[in-house]
């Protein structure tokens, strides 16, 4: 019996005559490093699709917030943003609901609507709603025990912003009879209540 001590030898019975076994491009390194050597992922570039809007959501459309801190709220969709997701606003007045962003996946469409053609939103995009950068310093333990939490203001600019939006959806509220004490009824399910046959309007 003949002993095989490499490939090459191997392939000696199975090549015709005249060919030469193939040679290895690298060889098989004896030793592993001993510390794991990190490369980079090669990933595709993938461009970013745009969000598909719902079809029951529609510019006017009265919509019902079901997270956050007005979760229960009724609101009005006013437009989609690049980023995908919805500029509604209460208005402020009618329910305290200020001029903000909220994903679509966290609300319910009514089939409720009002007329919001001729409400200005031309100037509420992403960059709109981008907080500015805190530079960070390092306290003290006096200051963190002693120092008095300063409290956020709004921009007044953004106040004058709601104030403008309120004023132009007011007139299309009030021309819908008891639409502005349905906005400002905030949306609760009591015990044997079934939301998923219920119709919203």
């Amino acid at each position: 019996m003949v002993k095989v001590t490499s490939p090459e030898q191997a392939l000696k019975g199975v090549l015709s005559k005249g060919q030469t076994a193939p040679k290895k491009s690298t060889k098989t390194p004896s030793f592993y490093p001993a510390d794991d050597i990190k490369f980079p992922l090669k990933r595709a570039a993938v461009a970013a699709k745009p969000t598909k809007l719902r079809s029951s959501i529609t510019p006017g459309t009265i919509v019902i917030l079901l997270a956050g801190h007005f979760k229960g709220k009724r609101v009005v969709f006013l437009k989609q943003l690049e980023s995908g997701l919805l500029l509604v606003c209460g208005p402020y007045g009618v329910n305290g609901v200020p001029i903000k962003r909220v994903n679509q996946c966290y609300v319910i469409a009514t089939s409720q609507k009002v007329d919001v053609a001729k409400v200005d939103t031309t100037k509420f995009n992403d960059a709109y709603f981008k907080k500015p950068t805190k530079v960070r310093t390092k306290k003290s333990e006096e200051d963190f025990f002693e120092g008095e939490v300063a409290k956020k203001e709004l921009p007044a600019s953004y106040i004058a912003d709601n104030k403008a939006l309120d004023a132009a959806l007011a007139p299309v509220i009030d021309k819908v009879p008891h639409l502005k004490g349905y906005m400002a009824t905030k949306f609760t399910l009591r015990s044997g209540d079934k939301p998923h046959e219920m119709k919203f309007q």
